[in-house]
């Protein structure tokens, strides 16, 4: 069971968050809050697992992230915004948000990014990558000379993707074997894609062999046609 704290200004995207999140049978909603006072109170109050944040709405800054893990270094912070600048993303990546999603995403999104934060692992929005792409930033650079923590490592998950693409799985049949959706194996795969510096299913495979994931043996490109 993951306890949350919904932390947004917008009275509205907290009602909506509640009413997504509610229904899933794993995640339990401890408390919200509606600025940085009331965050770490609800935080010293609750302990929660995961805090969901709009850092960028009214009443909240990033430094209430470091404020936070003060307390609890075990909390983990999913950030769920509107468009932000790629070095404003940074910025919070570096302050100690563990997932970055956007308002516009699909609400299985939403719940896959608390999900899979819940397991420890990292979880970006395929639309967070590609504005980070688009402004040239580094996820790998970034990695290795900010994150003390590694937030960015392979996770558990995305090793057991990167052995089944490289042994000729598809999307669907990754979603199959693993029982997350084909919108989630996708999102992995393009995270899997930024934090290795590769462009396609070709790069994967490489990086496979050569971290001895799978044996070269295993190469079955025919049948991989989804990259």
């Amino acid at each position: 069971m993951a306890t949350v704290i919904l932390a947004d200004s917008n009275e509205l995207i907290r009602i909506g968050l509640r009413s997504v999140l509610s229904t899933i049978g794993n995640i339990q909603i401890a408390g919200e809050a509606t600025n940085n006072d009331s965050l770490l109170k609800q935080v010293e109050s609750f302990k929660p697992d995961i805090v969901l944040i709009d850092y960028a709405s009214e009443g909240f800054t990033i430094d209430v992230i470091p404020e936070v893990h003060a307390l609890s270094k075990d909390i983990k912070f999913v950030a769920i915004t509107q468009e932000q600048s790629g070095q404003t993303m940074v910025h919070a990546l570096r302050s100690g948000i563990k997932s970055h999603i956007k308002k516009d995403c699909d609400i299985q999104e939403i719940i896959d990014a608390v999900n899979e934060t819940h397991k420890n692992n990292s979880f970006f929005c395929g639309k967070i990558l590609e504005k980070i792409a688009q402004e040239n930033i580094d996820l790998t650079e970034l990695e290795a000379k900010e994150f003390s923590c590694e937030p960015l490592a392979i996770s558990e998950r995305e090793g057991e993707i990167i052995a089944m693409i490289a042994e000729g799985y598809t999307n669907a049949q990754i979603a199959e074997h693993l029982f997350i959706s084909a919108h989630t194996v996708n999102t992995h795969r393009k995270n899997i894609m930024a934090k290795l510096g590769v462009k396609n299913t070709a790069g994967i495979v490489m990086y496979a062999v050569k971290s001895n994931i799978v044996h070269p043996n295993k190469y079955l490109f025919a049948g991989n046609t989804t990259d």
